[in-house]
Protein backbone atom coordinates (compact mmCIF):
# COMPACT_ATOMS: atom_id res chain seq x y z
CA UNK A 1 0.00 0.00 0.00
CA UNK A 2 1.51 3.46 -0.92
CA UNK A 3 1.19 5.87 2.45
CA UNK A 4 0.45 9.32 0.66
CA UNK A 5 3.17 11.83 1.90
CA UNK A 6 2.01 15.25 3.68
CA UNK A 7 2.96 18.43 2.11
CA UNK A 8 3.15 22.35 3.13
CA UNK A 9 1.96 24.84 0.88
CA UNK A 10 2.24 28.39 1.12
CA UNK A 11 -0.91 30.56 -0.47
CA UNK A 12 -1.50 33.57 -0.43
CA UNK A 13 -4.64 33.84 -2.56
CA UNK A 14 -7.34 31.96 -3.50
CA UNK A 15 -5.97 28.42 -2.55
CA UNK A 16 -6.97 30.15 0.96
CA UNK A 17 -10.49 30.02 0.46
CA UNK A 18 -12.62 27.23 1.74
CA UNK A 19 -14.62 27.00 -1.25
CA UNK A 20 -12.02 26.78 -3.69
CA UNK A 21 -10.26 23.83 -1.17
CA UNK A 22 -13.79 22.37 -1.40
CA UNK A 23 -13.50 22.36 -4.89
CA UNK A 24 -10.01 20.89 -5.33
CA UNK A 25 -9.44 18.84 -2.75
CA UNK A 26 -13.12 17.82 -1.60
CA UNK A 27 -12.78 19.74 1.15
CA UNK A 28 -11.34 22.54 3.04
CA UNK A 29 -7.95 21.38 4.34
CA UNK A 30 -6.19 22.05 7.72
CA UNK A 31 -4.29 25.42 7.51
CA UNK A 32 -1.85 27.63 9.51
CA UNK A 33 -1.34 31.45 9.66
CA UNK A 34 2.15 31.82 7.94
CA UNK A 35 4.39 34.81 6.31
CA UNK A 36 6.88 34.92 3.61
CA UNK A 37 9.82 37.25 4.05
CA UNK A 38 11.66 39.33 1.13
CA UNK A 39 8.33 38.87 -1.07
CA UNK A 40 5.89 41.08 -2.11
CA UNK A 41 2.78 40.46 -4.64
CA UNK A 42 1.56 41.55 -8.25
CA UNK A 43 -1.68 41.45 -9.85
CA UNK A 44 -1.47 38.81 -12.72
CA UNK A 45 -4.59 38.41 -15.55
CA UNK A 46 -6.09 34.97 -15.45
CA UNK A 47 -7.55 33.60 -19.00
CA UNK A 48 -7.64 29.83 -18.13
CA UNK A 49 -12.10 29.63 -18.23
CA UNK A 50 -11.80 26.51 -15.69
CA UNK A 51 -9.09 28.38 -13.13
CA UNK A 52 -11.59 31.65 -13.39
CA UNK A 53 -15.19 29.13 -12.80
CA UNK A 54 -13.24 27.72 -9.55
CA UNK A 55 -11.91 30.96 -8.12
CA UNK A 56 -14.34 33.56 -9.32
CA UNK A 57 -12.04 35.48 -10.36
CA UNK A 58 -9.65 36.63 -13.80
CA UNK A 59 -7.28 38.46 -11.96
CA UNK A 60 -5.08 36.11 -9.21
CA UNK A 61 -1.87 37.30 -7.20
CA UNK A 62 1.62 36.36 -7.90
CA UNK A 63 4.85 37.06 -6.01
CA UNK A 64 7.64 38.85 -7.10
CA UNK A 65 10.52 39.59 -4.70
CA UNK A 66 11.70 42.67 -2.50
CA UNK A 67 13.66 42.96 -0.22
CA UNK A 68 12.63 43.93 3.44
CA UNK A 69 8.72 43.21 2.09
CA UNK A 70 6.77 40.43 3.95
CA UNK A 71 3.62 38.43 2.38
CA UNK A 72 0.61 37.46 5.02
CA UNK A 73 -0.73 34.22 4.47
CA UNK A 74 -1.59 30.94 5.49
CA UNK A 75 0.24 26.98 5.20
CA UNK A 76 -1.90 24.47 4.01
CA UNK A 77 -1.62 20.93 4.93
CA UNK A 78 -1.91 18.73 1.70
CA UNK A 79 -1.81 15.09 0.97
CA UNK A 80 -0.24 14.05 -2.38
CA UNK A 81 -3.39 13.76 -3.82
CA UNK A 82 -4.21 17.26 -2.89
CA UNK A 83 -0.42 18.48 -4.34
CA UNK A 84 -1.38 17.05 -7.77
CA UNK A 85 -5.04 18.93 -7.53
CA UNK A 86 -3.05 22.55 -6.46
CA UNK A 87 -0.87 21.90 -9.44
CA UNK A 88 -3.01 21.36 -11.71
CA UNK A 89 -4.97 24.33 -10.86
CA UNK A 90 -2.35 27.04 -11.22
CA UNK A 91 -1.50 28.23 -14.77
CA UNK A 92 1.27 28.04 -16.30
CA UNK A 93 2.77 30.86 -15.27
CA UNK A 94 3.42 29.60 -12.04
CA UNK A 95 6.03 26.93 -11.13
CA UNK A 96 5.93 24.92 -7.69
CA UNK A 97 9.13 26.09 -5.88
CA UNK A 98 10.38 25.56 -2.29
CA UNK A 99 10.77 28.94 -0.26
CA UNK A 100 11.62 29.66 2.85
CA UNK A 101 8.86 30.81 5.55
CA UNK A 102 9.97 33.82 7.86
CA UNK A 103 9.38 31.18 10.49
CA UNK A 104 12.80 29.26 9.11
CA UNK A 105 10.68 26.22 8.16
CA UNK A 106 10.44 25.42 4.21
CA UNK A 107 6.90 25.00 2.28
CA UNK A 108 6.42 25.17 -1.44
CA UNK A 109 4.93 28.37 -2.76
CA UNK A 110 3.86 29.14 -6.74
CA UNK A 111 6.20 31.90 -7.54
CA UNK A 112 6.28 32.74 -11.25
CA UNK A 113 6.96 30.72 -13.84
CA UNK A 114 10.36 32.54 -15.32
CA UNK A 115 12.35 32.84 -12.69
CA UNK A 116 14.31 35.94 -13.18
CA UNK A 117 11.12 38.27 -14.34
CA UNK A 118 10.11 38.64 -10.48
CA UNK A 119 13.64 38.67 -9.40
CA UNK A 120 15.41 41.78 -7.67
CA UNK A 121 18.94 41.08 -5.92
CA UNK A 122 20.72 38.16 -9.08
CA UNK A 123 23.72 36.89 -7.80
CA UNK A 124 25.72 34.71 -10.82
CA UNK A 125 28.58 32.44 -9.97
CA UNK A 126 30.12 30.72 -12.08
CA UNK A 127 33.06 30.01 -15.01
CA UNK A 128 34.77 32.09 -17.36
CA UNK A 129 31.71 32.16 -19.60
CA UNK A 130 29.53 33.38 -17.02
CA UNK A 131 32.79 35.86 -16.60
CA UNK A 132 32.33 37.04 -19.91
CA UNK A 133 35.65 36.35 -21.45
CA UNK A 134 36.62 37.24 -24.80
CA UNK A 135 33.70 39.89 -24.42
CA UNK A 136 35.34 43.39 -23.33
CA UNK A 137 31.60 44.50 -22.66
CA UNK A 138 31.42 41.99 -19.94
CA UNK A 139 29.36 39.11 -21.41
CA UNK A 140 25.96 37.81 -21.55
CA UNK A 141 25.97 38.70 -17.75
CA UNK A 142 26.83 42.61 -17.98
CA UNK A 143 24.03 42.69 -20.67
CA UNK A 144 21.39 41.05 -18.04
CA UNK A 145 22.68 43.72 -15.11
CA UNK A 146 21.93 46.64 -17.75
CA UNK A 147 18.32 45.43 -18.36
CA UNK A 148 17.70 44.36 -14.98
CA UNK A 149 18.94 47.18 -13.58
CA UNK A 150 17.82 50.22 -15.50
CA UNK A 151 14.19 48.22 -14.59
CA UNK A 152 13.95 49.45 -10.99
CA UNK A 153 17.05 51.54 -10.39
CA UNK A 154 16.43 51.90 -6.46
CA UNK A 155 15.90 47.82 -5.59
CA UNK A 156 17.37 45.95 -8.88
CA UNK A 157 20.91 44.57 -8.72
CA UNK A 158 22.87 41.74 -10.32
CA UNK A 159 26.58 40.98 -8.77
CA UNK A 160 28.75 38.76 -11.16
CA UNK A 161 31.20 36.26 -8.87
CA UNK A 162 31.89 33.86 -11.85
CA UNK A 163 35.52 32.96 -12.24
CA UNK A 164 37.40 31.91 -14.65
CA UNK A 165 38.12 28.32 -14.88
CA UNK A 166 35.53 27.48 -11.77
CA UNK A 167 34.52 23.77 -11.24
CA UNK A 168 30.93 23.15 -9.56
CA UNK A 169 33.19 22.20 -6.97
CA UNK A 170 34.43 25.91 -6.33
CA UNK A 171 31.67 27.39 -6.94
CA UNK A 172 29.84 25.31 -4.05
CA UNK A 173 32.77 25.63 -1.99
CA UNK A 174 32.97 29.76 -2.61
CA UNK A 175 29.20 31.47 -3.25
CA UNK A 176 28.34 30.69 1.14
CA UNK A 177 30.51 33.14 1.92
CA UNK A 178 30.15 35.47 -0.88
CA UNK A 179 26.27 35.97 -0.29
CA UNK A 180 26.04 37.90 3.11
CA UNK A 181 26.78 40.94 1.68
CA UNK A 182 24.76 40.98 -1.34
CA UNK A 183 21.60 40.15 0.04
CA UNK A 184 20.29 38.15 -3.23
CA UNK A 185 17.14 36.50 -3.71
CA UNK A 186 18.34 34.77 -6.97
CA UNK A 187 21.28 32.71 -7.53
CA UNK A 188 22.30 31.63 -10.89
CA UNK A 189 24.68 28.69 -11.26
CA UNK A 190 26.39 29.47 -14.53
CA UNK A 191 28.85 26.53 -14.26
CA UNK A 192 29.86 23.39 -15.17
CA UNK A 193 31.87 22.92 -18.12
CA UNK A 194 34.82 22.29 -16.77
CA UNK A 195 33.90 19.45 -14.37
CA UNK A 196 32.80 17.71 -18.39
CA UNK A 197 36.41 17.87 -19.48
CA UNK A 198 38.12 14.90 -19.22
CA UNK A 199 41.78 15.47 -17.70
CA UNK A 200 45.29 13.91 -18.34
CA UNK A 201 45.07 11.75 -14.71
CA UNK A 202 41.59 10.67 -15.79
CA UNK A 203 39.79 11.63 -13.10
CA UNK A 204 35.73 12.73 -13.98
CA UNK A 205 34.16 15.35 -12.00
CA UNK A 206 30.82 14.35 -14.11
CA UNK A 207 29.48 11.91 -11.55
CA UNK A 208 29.82 14.58 -8.76
CA UNK A 209 27.53 17.58 -10.53
CA UNK A 210 24.56 16.63 -8.61
CA UNK A 211 26.55 16.62 -5.07
CA UNK A 212 27.43 19.84 -5.83
CA UNK A 213 23.75 21.01 -7.03
CA UNK A 214 22.56 20.20 -4.41
CA UNK A 215 25.22 21.86 -2.05
CA UNK A 216 24.57 25.37 -3.92
CA UNK A 217 20.75 24.46 -3.16
CA UNK A 218 21.29 24.20 0.37
CA UNK A 219 23.09 27.41 0.31
CA UNK A 220 20.73 29.32 -1.79
CA UNK A 221 17.48 28.40 0.54
CA UNK A 222 20.23 29.34 3.72
CA UNK A 223 19.88 32.99 2.17
CA UNK A 224 16.26 32.29 1.25
CA UNK A 225 16.98 32.77 -2.46
CA UNK A 226 15.97 31.24 -5.64
CA UNK A 227 18.20 28.99 -7.15
CA UNK A 228 18.52 29.09 -11.29
CA UNK A 229 20.81 26.94 -12.99
CA UNK A 230 22.17 28.05 -16.11
CA UNK A 231 22.66 24.24 -18.36
CA UNK A 232 26.17 24.59 -20.60
CA UNK A 233 26.33 26.39 -24.33
CA UNK A 234 27.54 24.18 -27.24
CA UNK A 235 31.07 24.03 -27.86
CA UNK A 236 32.76 23.31 -31.40
CA UNK A 237 35.10 20.32 -30.24
CA UNK A 238 36.63 20.28 -33.53
CA UNK A 239 38.43 23.35 -32.29
CA UNK A 240 39.21 23.46 -28.42
CA UNK A 241 41.66 20.40 -29.08
CA UNK A 242 43.71 20.31 -25.87
CA UNK A 243 42.87 23.60 -23.75
CA UNK A 244 44.93 24.35 -20.78
CA UNK A 245 45.84 20.81 -20.10
CA UNK A 246 41.87 19.41 -20.44
CA UNK A 247 40.28 18.28 -23.53
CA UNK A 248 36.53 19.39 -24.10
CA UNK A 249 33.83 17.10 -26.32
CA UNK A 250 30.30 17.84 -26.92
CA UNK A 251 29.45 14.11 -25.81
CA UNK A 252 30.66 15.21 -22.48
CA UNK A 253 28.92 18.58 -22.45
CA UNK A 254 25.34 17.17 -23.56
CA UNK A 255 26.08 14.89 -20.86
CA UNK A 256 26.64 17.53 -18.11
CA UNK A 257 23.24 19.38 -19.73
CA UNK A 258 21.15 16.28 -19.31
CA UNK A 259 22.39 15.50 -15.57
CA UNK A 260 21.70 19.44 -14.62
CA UNK A 261 18.00 19.42 -15.98
CA UNK A 262 17.26 16.01 -15.11
CA UNK A 263 18.47 17.69 -11.16
CA UNK A 264 16.26 20.19 -11.83
CA UNK A 265 13.19 18.88 -12.76
CA UNK A 266 13.26 15.96 -9.63
CA UNK A 267 14.76 18.59 -7.50
CA UNK A 268 11.74 21.26 -8.36
CA UNK A 269 14.32 23.92 -9.25
CA UNK A 270 14.39 26.50 -12.37
CA UNK A 271 16.77 25.61 -15.26
CA UNK A 272 17.84 27.28 -18.26
CA UNK A 273 19.04 26.01 -21.31
CA UNK A 274 21.85 28.00 -22.83
CA UNK A 275 22.49 25.20 -25.63
CA UNK A 276 20.23 26.79 -28.82
CA UNK A 277 21.79 29.68 -29.21
CA UNK A 278 25.21 29.01 -30.68
CA UNK A 279 24.52 25.69 -31.47
CA UNK A 280 26.51 24.50 -34.97
CA UNK A 281 27.50 28.60 -35.03
CA UNK A 282 31.11 28.13 -34.82
CA UNK A 283 31.36 31.66 -35.76
CA UNK A 284 30.03 32.86 -32.32
CA UNK A 285 33.07 31.08 -30.28
CA UNK A 286 36.16 32.53 -30.60
CA UNK A 287 38.16 29.55 -29.47
CA UNK A 288 35.43 26.85 -30.25
CA UNK A 289 34.51 27.28 -26.10
CA UNK A 290 34.06 30.58 -25.31
CA UNK A 291 31.54 33.17 -26.59
CA UNK A 292 32.57 36.41 -29.52
CA UNK A 293 30.96 39.39 -28.19
CA UNK A 294 28.45 38.44 -30.64
CA UNK A 295 27.86 34.90 -29.06
CA UNK A 296 27.13 36.93 -25.49
CA UNK A 297 24.73 38.82 -26.90
CA UNK A 298 23.10 35.96 -28.16
CA UNK A 299 22.69 34.26 -25.18
CA UNK A 300 21.49 37.23 -23.26
CA UNK A 301 18.70 37.30 -25.97
CA UNK A 302 17.95 33.88 -25.39
CA UNK A 303 18.44 34.44 -21.60
CA UNK A 304 15.45 37.36 -22.26
CA UNK A 305 13.07 35.42 -24.25
CA UNK A 306 12.89 32.57 -21.23
CA UNK A 307 12.59 35.27 -18.89
CA UNK A 308 10.25 37.74 -20.24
Amino acid sequence: MTTSRPHTLFSFGTLMDEQVQTALFGQAVPTSPASLTGYTTRPLPITDPSVIATSGLDVHLTLRRKYGAVVEGAVLHLTDQDLAAADAYEVDDYARRRVRLSSGESAWAYLDAKPLRSAARIVVVGDSIAYGRCDPRGGWTAHLAAEHIAANEGEHRVFNLAIPGSTLLDVSEQTPGLLAARLPDTLMVAAGINDSATTPTGGDALPHVTDRLDALAATASSHNARLVVAGPIWLDEERTHDYEGLRFTEERALSLREAARSWCDENHIDFLDLWDPLHKRPDLLVDGLHPTPEGHLALYQHLNTLNR
